[in-house]
């Protein structure tokens, strides 16, 4: 009789687990990826949806899956925090990259493409994958055009490097082909050397020291290095042991430390909401933030998004040495920055160039200005949008190192500026005059402001937006 009260109790034990978990995922269902059916996705729908949604690509050398413990094992704990969860079955490259990028892509886009009927927020889907998976991953987050492009990724135990003699020499060859020994094509695909500032998303990374299969050095932490050395926000946790392809595994002797690590990242991480007003930075290296350690956190749109708070969605597109004009030597428009800016849509938009094309060697082509200005604003114009544009004058060049010219920016570009903000009904933000004082809060170079100067220049742009079109929102805080 106890033995059978016994059974009984597990099994009630067992019905409840069960039940508690199905009680996390409101849908499940299996959508086809490729037109051969060979690819496709697996959503868990969450029952009480944050809006938050993750895209996972498990690993196996570019050979096979390892599709349950580092994929759907890891359904429930996401869909517990309120995480739509899709689980990637992708094609094998087979010598052609293509194939996986491309089911890689398409899963992402579907995702933010069905954003409404799954309650998720388009503007808070990442990515996660774990070795190959994680190269996959981390391939997407750094070379995929914007509606692809996750808004963060996770990462675990990740293949990086192509360089087989850096990396998982069987990911490589599957994944490259017959190119593996293409220097080009191994530079163009070992991640850590497409990083950009502001435009690769967040991530967080996950591995054990002792891992033999990917090596830390030259992959995980790699991918870490590069981030920090571009100033964007990146996590990286190091387990002791645990090998390769711990995953979802429970006998992983972390795996308790690992959830936990990962979900106090997961609501650590700030996204914004769905319906935020989208603010776009446009301009050089001030944008950009040269020079200041972290500018992700510290250059000036980072600042201006703390102070709009939360139903804002600033941006930062700012490339360092680039021009307005498009005969200037890096001109701003040929960059993935712009392409992004204008696919990211804004209903506010900053442009702030100008500094460098008042060297010697931009200026001589001085009489194509306005009317590349203007042409900027007309394709800003033309978005679906209809964005609020903002025309900053260049702020004051303390010093002429690098060539560049205050007197030109003085009486060359901003009564330039000003010609085209009136007759294109642009909004101005005179940085120039505004930032004169602030002499003392720039870099030793006389051109670039450091942090404290960055969060004047945000101060002085947050102050300058418009009272009248934006008083409930800005004015109203």
């Amino acid at each position: 009789m106890e033995t059978i009260k016994k059974i009984l109790f597990t099994l009630s034990f067992l019905l409840c687990f069960v039940l508690c978990n199905a009680q996390n995922t409101t849908r499940s269902f299996v959508l086809k990826i490729s037109a051969d059916g060979e690819s496709t996705l697996t959503a868990y729908l969450p029952a009480k949806p944050s809006g938050r949604a993750v895209v996972c690509l498990p690993g196996g050398g570019y050979t096979h899956l390892a599709i349950d413990n580092e994929g759907h094992d890891w359904a429930d704990f996401f869909n517990n925090k309120g995480i739509a969860f899709f689980v990637l079955k992708y094609r094998m490259p087979k010598g052609d990259r293509n194939i996986p990028i491309s089911d890689a892509v398409k899963s992402m886009k579907t995702v933010r493409d069905s954003a409404n009927n799954w309650q998720i927020n388009p503007y808070d889907v990442g990515i996660m994958g774990s070795s190959a998976g994680g190269h996959l991953a981390s391939v997407i987050s750094t070379k995929a055009d914007f509606f692809a492009r996750p808004d963060f990724s996770i990462l675990f135990y990740p293949v990086i490097s192509m360089d087989k003699s850096k990396s998982h020499v069987g990911s490589c060859d599957n994944f490259l082909g017959n190119s593996v020994n293409d220097k080009e094509l191994v530079n163009e695909f070992s991640t850590d050397r497409q990083v950009r500032n502001h435009l690769t998303p967040e991530a967080v990374i996950f591995l054990a020291n002792d891992d033999g299969g990917v090596p830390p050095l030259t992959n995980g932490i790699a991918y870490y290095a590069a981030m920090r050395k571009n100033g964007n926000k990146c996590s990286l946790h190091v387990y002791p042991t645990g090998g390769h392809g711990f995953g979802f595994k429970k006998d992983f002797a972390y795996h308790g430390q690992l959830l936990n690590d990962l979900s106090t990242w997961l609501d650590n991480h700030k996204s914004p909401s769905k319906d935020a007003i989208r603010v776009a930075c446009i301009g050089n290296s001030i944008t950009d933030g040269f020079g200041i350690d972290m500018a992700d956190e510290k250059g000036y749109p980072a600042v201006l998004q703390d102070k709009l708070g939360d139903k804002y969605n600033v941006k930062n597109y700012g490339v360092s040495a680039r021009t307005l004009m498009s005969k200037g030597d890096l001109p701003y428009v040929k960059e993935l920055a712009w392409r992004d800016a204008k696919a990211f849509n804004p209903n506010i938009v900053i442009v702030k160039l100008g500094t460098n094309d008042s060297k010697p060697e931009n200026w001589q082509y001085n009489s194509t200005y306005q009317k590349d200005l203007e042409a900027m604003v007309d394709t800003l114009k033309s978005l679906s949008a209809k964005p609020q544009i903002y025309l900053a004058t260049p702020i004051p060049a303390f010093k002429g190192t690098w060539n560049i010219n205050d007197s030109v920016i003085v009486n060359g570009i901003i009564p330039i500026i000003k010609r085209v903000a009136k007759k294109k009904k642009c909004k101005i933000i005179d940085l120039h005059t505004e930032f004169s004082k602030y002499g003392g809060l720039v870099q030793a170079d006389g051109i670039h402001p450091n942090a404290k100067g960055a969060a004047q220049m945000a101060d002085i742009i947050f102050n300058s937006l418009s009272c009248e079109s934006q008083r409930k929102t800005v004015c109203g805080k």
